[in-house]
Parts: structure tokens; sequence; C-alpha cells
């Protein structure tokens, strides 16, 4: 009897192809790639276990389908690590794992699938917070100087408050107090933050609104029309607190 010989086959990660027929698949690492995160100074250390398959018999176009395969996979990876930290190696590997675990079109009749674990140097770490800590300097500092100057534009936007100021720095310049107050005619007060802006916006609008009702029928007009619609609406504190502001009617009946 006559035994052929026995060859292992190392086990294929990917699943059978539809197309055409498919070889065996092929195992392939990369090990300790240097590739750069989103600071260009800083790296990635990347391994990677992967795996290439040819879906047809000995493709004329595969003139060396490691190397390819290789490269397809270096090049994945290193598009997924430029948006990532270093520090944040779990969310990378996890982004990173999720492309490469998709098997992967690498040229004509190769197909391509893997799986990466990441590392970071000390150095490149030490790189990382370092980075971070004058990103959070900067940013506390940028966050500082806006709190300062939307204080500054309240208190000029406000002529009691810009008086008051200009008193307390300039006391020997009081006199030129007239020519600041023309120089910021219609000078807004500072905006709500972005995510509240609507907030902003109705503010700005009873503000507006209010210093626009010059007479006290206008003002007992807009209050009856706003202490309707805040009981309809169900806010019973709400419409208490706007009766209270209504003026009392000649008879001494209560407003309804």
């Amino acid at each position: 009897m006559i035994f052929l010989p026995w060859r292992r086959r190392t086990p294929s990660l990917l699943a059978p192809c539809a197309v055409g027929a498919q070889t065996a698949g092929h195992s392939l690492v990369l090990q300790n790639e240097r590739m750069v995160s989103h600071l260009k100074a800083v790296y990635f250390t990347v391994h990677i276990d992967g795996t290439w398959s040819s879906t047809q018999p000995d493709p004329p176009s595969l003139h060396n389908p490691v190397a390819i395969a290789r490269n397809h996979l270096r090049r994945q990876a290193a598009k997924i690590l430029r948006q990532h930290c270093v520090l944040d190696l779990a969310a990378a590997q996890d982004d990173i794992n999720a492309v490469l675990g998709q098997q992967s079109c690498a040229a004509p009749g190769l197909k391509t699938v893997g799986a990466a674990r990441l590392e970071a140097s000390p150095r490149d770490r030490e790189l990382a917070e370092e980075h971070a800590r004058r990103q959070q300097a900067l940013s506390l500092e940028h966050e500082e100087e806006l709190d300062r100057l939307a204080h500054l534009q309240h208190v000029l936007a406000d002529p009691d408050l810009r008086r008051v100021w200009w008193i307390a720095r300039f006391p020997d310049r009081f006199g030129e107090l007239e020519a600041l107050a023309t120089a910021l005619q219609g000078l807004p007060p500072p905006r709500e933050a972005k995510n509240d802006g609507l907030r902003s916006d109705i503010l700005r609008f009873t503000e507006q609104l209010v210093t626009d009702l010059h007479t006290p029928q206008q003002r007992e007009l807009f209050l009856q029309v706003l202490i309707q619609t805040l009981q309809t609406l169900g806010h019973h504190e709400l419409k208490d607190a706007a009766t209270q502001w209504r003026t009392p009617p000649e008879n001494g009946s209560t407003p309804q």
C-alpha cells in the first residue's frame, strides 16, 4: 500500500469565498511596526497576525502575494492609527481590529484578514502626556481669557456698571466717559454658551420686548397674554409670579 505524503495546512481566518476557487489561507506576521499616531512625533508599536488567501489558483498578477498582503494590512492599520493617541491604546486597538478583522481585497484575486496588538514605548507615552498637559494648559488659558472678555463686555454693555467701572479704573478721567459711551453704543451683552442658544435667544428677546413696552397699557396687555399662556401650559407657579407683576385694577378686584 502506498501512502501519500501528509502536509499540514495552516488554519485560515477567512470564510469561504463564493467567487472562484480559493486556496487555503496562509499566515503572515508583522512585528514591531512603528506607526505614527495623530501626533507626528509619537508612534504606536504594532504587531499584526494576518492571513492572506488567493481566490484564484496562481493568478498571474500576484508575483509576490505575501508582500502585497503585508503592505495592505500595514496601510490599513496606519490609516486608522493616525486618528488615535497612544494614551488610548484600548480604543485604538478596538478600532483597528474592527477594520482588519473584516475580509478585504488587497489586490485582484487576493483577500486578507488580520488582528492587531498595540503597544506604546515609555518614550512615546511621555511625549503624548507632555502634549496633553500643554493642550490642557492652553485650553484653560483660553477659557480664562474668554471669561474675562465676556465679563468686560457685560460691564461695558450696561450703562450703570460701565459708569462704576470707569470711575474705579480712571477716577481722574470722568469727563471721557461720555466719549466711551458713544463708542460703545449698541454693544450687546455677552451671549450664553453655544449649547444653550435657545435660552439665550429667549432672554434677549424678552429683555428687548420689556424695553419696548413703554406704556403701562402695553405692559398690562403683555402680562395678561403671558399669564394666560402659562396657565394653559400648566406652569402655575410661573403664572402666579407673573400675576404679581400686574398693575392692580382701579376697582380693587383681583385680576383674572
